[in-house]
C-alpha cells in the first residue's frame, strides 16, 4: 500500500532524534511509528547540522508575519468602514445643505395645502 505525504513538526523530529540518541535503533523508531529509516537518518543529519534550528527560526519568522499580515488585513478592513461611513455623513450633509427640509415638515405642508384647495 503506497504511504501518503505526511508533514511533522520539528519537536516531533527532534524527538525522534532524542530516542535515536538514547539507544534506539532507526529500525525500531521507523517500525514504531511506521516512517522510513531513510526520513529518519535525514533528521539525525539535520539536526547535528542545525538544519532544525534554522527550521525553527523561519517557523516563528513565518508566523511573526502571518500575525503581521492578520493585524494590516484589520487596520485595512476598520479604514475602509471609517471611509464608508464618511461618505455617507458627506452625503448626507450635502443633501441637508441643497434646501431640503424634514419629511415631517413636508407632509405638515402638503395636508395642510391639500385640505384648502
Amino acid at each position: 500500500m503506497p504511504r501518503r505525504h505526511r508533514s511533522h513538526s520539528t519537536e516531533f523530529k527532534r524527538q525522534f532524534v532524542a530516542e535515536y540518541h538514547g539507544g534506539e535503533t532507526l529500525h525500531a523508531l521507523g517500525r514504531h511509528h511506521d516512517l522510513s529509516c531513510n526520513l529518519i537518518r535525514i533528521w539525525i543529519e539535520k539536526t547535528e547540522a542545525g538544519a532544525l534550528d534554522e527550521d525553527v527560526a523561519a517557523a516563528e519568522l513565518m508566523a511573526e508575519y502571518e500575525a503581521r499580515i492578520a493585524a494590516l488585513e484589520r487596520l485595512a478592513g476598520r479604514q475602509a468602514l471609517e471611509i464608508e461611513f464618511l461618505k455617507g455623513v458627506q452625503h448626507s450633509g450635502r443633501s441637508q445643505k441643497s434646501g431640503h427640509t424634514s419629511g415631517i415638515a413636508d407632509r405638515a405642508g402638503s395636508q395642510s395645502g391639500g385640505g384648502a384647495s
